[in-house]
């Protein structure tokens, strides 16, 4: 396994839509586990193909977070929302292409998604909880959607400039 790159916002890429999935490959199933190598090592809950510049429709998560409980890596290709509950929540949430920086966004309270998974075939889950949140935070990944954009235009700038000046500092070093 390999553990790939992560786009750092602002890149074209995290704004592009992404492709749906025609197949599933032996070689898109290397890309899901270098992919889900990559998110734990970050450490993260979840990645989307577009953060490591693939431009499909294909994400990971695991939002097991006890330290012992067993991991639940997820990968779905194509994935959906297909239903979501009037309730909503707030949560606060993070982006591995956005480093360090947080903010509360509210997105319904459990949504129903539809996917392929590695074994080609269509499954469908109702999730909730944190669950809930990484699905919808990396579909919106998919569709070209970023955290921040959930955000008043102040706040959005701000966390923009703040990630152009890491970018410039880690392109210096």
């Amino acid at each position: 396994m390999t553990t790939l790159p992560i786009l750092i916002h602002p890149d074209p890429r995290l704004k592009a839509r992404a492709a749906p999935v025609a197949e599933v490959t032996d070689d898109l199933r290397r890309l899901a586990e270098d992919m889900l190598q990559t998110m734990y090592e970050a450490p993260g809950i979840g990645l989307a193909a577009p953060q490591v510049g693939q431009m499909i429709r294909l994400l990971v998560m695991d939002c097991v977070k006890e330290e012992d409980a067993a991991p639940k890596p997820m990968v779905l290709f194509n994935p959906r929302v297909v239903g979501a509950s009037e309730e909503v929540r707030t949560y606060e949430e993070g982006c591995l292409s956005i480093p360090d920086q947080y903010a509360d966004v509210e997105r319904p309270a459990e949504v129903d998604v539809e996917w392929l998974g590695l074994d080609g075939e269509t499954h469908r889950d109702r999730f909730d909880g944190l669950w809930a949140v990484c699905v919808q935070h990396e579909i919106d990944h998919l569709d070209g959607k970023l955290f921040i954009d959930y955000l008043k235009p102040l706040k959005r700038q701000m966390i923009t400039r703040k990630m152009q000046k890491l970018k410039r500092e880690r392109a210096r070093a």
